[in-house]
């Protein structure tokens, strides 16, 4: 297969006037839930391309990627600018590791995503056989203000399918919202939020751990969870926290 293949987009959602979505029909390569691809366009003679997870799940048809526009980005803006029926490269290939079959087992698994990042959480929650890997999924989804949280429709919907084995945390960094917490993820595991919020305690014995978003809060929580006694996952040595950084 070639290093990329012509894919056409069927819809642009816009979550704001920065965060969108696109759904793409493109020949790819089977992918893991929680896998990325590449999207990329020609631009004065040169193929610029960033990596978007995909947000859909692997039987889906349509390939779907959140992405959030960059102002001084030579990407994302003209990605926005993109209608349906538009094209835009994707390449065949997925990659990544923040998969379902890279995460040791335990009783509940907390996934926590600044962003664009909860992209890979939400392929892997719409996955028909994830349920049955863990007794809870707990979604911890942040962001700065309320018309940054996409896909909530969705979520919600999870919440209902699921309503024993799924539990969503929203957090609002910048302002106050009913029902959500306000803060930063490490902020709100270290004074205990967190396990409050969800009813469930943080313990190596019991915890496995999936984190995805901007380096700085994935530095943080990763020093958090390890003075609560969790360790870094590893193929050699299994632990509780698997790490993927969103750039």
């Amino acid at each position: 297969m070639s290093t990329w293949v012509q894919g056409k987009v069927v819809e642009r959602i816009d979550w704001n006037d920065r965060l969108f979505s696109l759904k793409v029909e493109a020949e790819v390569e089977p992918f893991i839930a929680g896998q990325f691809g590449k999207l990329a366009l020609e631009q004065q003679g040169e193929r610029v391309q960033r990596a978007y997870s995909y947000v859909n799940a692997p039987h889906d048809p349509l390939l779907e990627f959140l992405a959030v526009k960059v102002e001084e980005g030579e990407l994302s803006p003209k990605l926005q600018d993109l209608h349906a029926g538009d094209e835009v490269m994707v390449s065949p290939r997925p990659s990544g590791f923040l998969t379902l079959d890279e995460v040791p087992a335990g009783r509940e698994l907390w996934m926590f995503a600044t962003g664009t990042a909860v992209g890979p959480f939400l392929s892997i929650l719409h996955s028909e056989d994830c349920w049955d890997r863990y007794e809870r999924f707990i979604l911890v989804y942040a962001v700065r203000e309320l018309s940054d949280l996409a896909y909530l429709e969705q979520i919600r919907a999870l919440e209902q399918a699921h309503p024993e084995a799924f539990h969503f945390v929203p957090v609002v960094s910048r302002e106050a919202v009913d029902g959500m917490l306000q803060g930063r993820i490490p902020q709100l595991i270290s004074e205990g939020s967190l396990e409050e919020a969800v009813g469930v305690p943080i313990k190596p014995a019991r915890t496995q751990t999936m984190i995805c978003g901007n380096p700085e809060m994935i530095r943080e929580t990763v020093a958090v969870l390890e003075g609560m006694g969790l360790r870094k996952n590893l193929r050699r040595t299994p632990g509780q926290i698997t790490v993927e950084k969103y750039w």
